[in-house]
């Protein structure tokens, strides 16, 4: 201890030298915007290196699991080929990477937080693979959540486990809106707030994206009903959802570009303009 000390009264001007160079550094990043969404990217490059080297030793660990996934999701494949009419004019896929359509885009969650309240997801494609921020993250279960920041080669995804995350959503029989949140608590779960209660609900009813944003498309699958809680002083009802998805371990991914969100978000901004 004593050994400490005389190194810390030995180069004390060093160090309050380093302490205050650290500060300014902070307000400068802090109060200029520029600077801030630099130092974002370059700590989303050298993040995102570490978190994919951390991925590939779990998921080498993983790999039963994933198989597990994927002759499930071939067995429901086959099953929609086997229902279709003409199943001859169902494109077969022979590259995942080449062969997908123009707005559909894969890639893999190297890094997923959900033990916090505002947790994020990092994704080993950026720019570079055409991803831009609020592009709807998608897998074959259900929505993941939306992209928030950019990299040339990495992209960070505010899961739907984040409590500031707010999606449209749906009761898919009836067709009532909501607001789809988190309420912090269980990693199972999430909440549908803002129901009418002229809205017929029961627990199990499917849980759907509504469509009313460019971000997902409409009826993507998110979960079932699983409590009904009503709310005497708004007259809504808040819907607590249980998952498709488990939000603790999630792999292969599908990003979804918008066909059409620049030309709607460029209408929109017109209207709000004039």
């Amino acid at each position: 201890m004593q050994q400490i000390f005389n190194f810390i009264f030995k180069n004390s001007n060093r160090l309050l030298f380093l302490l205050l160079l650290c500060i300014s550094l902070a307000l400068t990043i802090q109060s200029h915007s520029y600077h801030k969404s630099r130092v974002i990217s370059s700590a989303n490059f050298l993040s995102g290196g570490v978190y994919e080297k951390i991925n590939n030793v779990s998921e080498y660990l993983n790999l039963k699991t994933q198989n597990e996934a994927l002759a499930l999701e071939n067995a429901r494949l086959k099953s929609v080929i086997f229902k279709s009419k003409d199943s001859t004019a169902i494109k077969k896929f022979q590259n995942l990477k080449t062969d997908l359509p123009d707005d559909i885009m894969v890639s893999k969650v190297i890094h997923n937080s959900f033990n916090v309240h505002e947790n994020f997801l990092t994704l080993n494609s950026g720019t570079l693979a055409g991803v831009e921020p609020d592009m709807g993250v998608v897998n074959n279960l259900g929505i993941v959540g939306i992209v928030d920041k950019t990299s040339p080669n990495y992209a960070t995804v505010i899961s739907i486990l984040n409590v500031k995350s707010q999606i449209n959503a749906k009761v898919k029989k009836s067709n009532h809106f909501g607001s789809l949140v988190w309420n912090g608590k269980s990693t199972g779960y999430v909440q549908l707030i803002d129901v009418p209660r002229l809205a017929s609900v029961r627990k199990g009813d499917t849980i759907v994206t509504g469509g009313q944003s460019v971000i997902f498309p409409e009826n993507i699958n998110i979960g079932t009903i699983n409590k009904v809680y009503i709310d005497n002083k708004t007259n809504y009802y808040t819907l607590d959802i249980k998952l498709f998805n488990d939000m603790t371990n999630l792999g292969h991914v599908y990003i979804i570009k918008s066909k059409n969100r620049n030309e709607l978000n460029n209408l929109e901004k017109t209207t709000k303009d004039e």
